[in-house]
């Protein structure tokens, strides 16, 4: 694949996990471990074949209705994940999360600023792994920064564009998703980076998560390339 037609910017809802599980007889949990092999292999793979930034969903808002002990092995992930986090960092992969952390713990939130520090000066891949996440609650939050700032007087109502907005997102600084993945069969955003995805190019597929390999990555991408994007201009 030619280096200007890889997406800059890769957005992947991982979806499935439980269902996977299910097909085989397991708990709906331990799709989970197999879906956090897939995340480190797929994320490997991105940062070898030039991607710049990766966004995965990992939990949302809502995810915290599922059964507790389905939450509480996604939160276990999260933690190997964070102990392992200096792998990422022989990788040249950096991490950054994206959410609303103020649910988590102490020791987690302390674990993920560590995570981001440690990773801070690498040059591959920047990784954004969506937890306790939500589009719109990220909009709300933006919207309420916002809004603090034109009442102190440090921004003008008339001042307000789309790109005051997006400096307030979790992922200010960062380019528009290009290319957003759903793998498992499923047809639908789920509240996932309603902003950033205006002008993506969506490729669904019926492959659960934990089956996800290099292989349809790089036909999702290929897909992409066929894609003409106008961006609301004529053809």
């Amino acid at each position: 694949m030619a280096d200007q037609l890889i997406p800059q910017h890769i957005g992947i809802i991982m979806d499935g996990n439980g269902r996977w599980a299910k097909l085989r007889g397991l708990p709906r949990y331990a799709g989970h471990s197999v879906g956090a092999k897939t995340f480190r292999r797929i994320a490997e793979y991105c940062n070898r074949i030039g991607v710049r930034y990766l966004t995965v969903y990992a939990f949302s808002t809502e995810n915290w209705k599922r059964p507790q002990k389905e939450v509480d092995t996604i939160l276990e992930l999260m933690m190997d994940y964070l102990r392992d986090a200096e792998s990422y960092v022989k990788l040249n992969i950096k991490t950054h999360f994206i959410g609303d952390l103020s649910a988590f713990s102490e020791e987690m939130r302390q674990m993920m600023d560590h995570a981001e520090k440690l990773s801070e000066n690498a040059t591959g891949l920047i990784v954004n792994i969506a937890i306790n996440y939500g589009g719109r609650r990220e909009l709300a939050q933006a919207m309420q920064k916002i809004a603090a700032e034109v009442k102190s007087g440090a921004l003008l109502p008339e001042e307000i564009d789309e790109s005051t907005v997006a400096a307030h997102l979790y992922t200010a600084g960062q380019p528009d998703v290009d290319l957003l993945i759903r793998p498992s069969g499923e047809y639908r955003l789920s509240n996932f980076m309603l902003w950033q995805t205006a002008y993506a190019e969506y490729v669904f597929m019926n492959t659960l998560w934990p089956d996800f390999s290099e292989k349809m990555l790089d036909n999702a991408i290929r897909e992409f390339q066929k894609r003409n994007r106008r961006f609301g201009g004529a053809e």
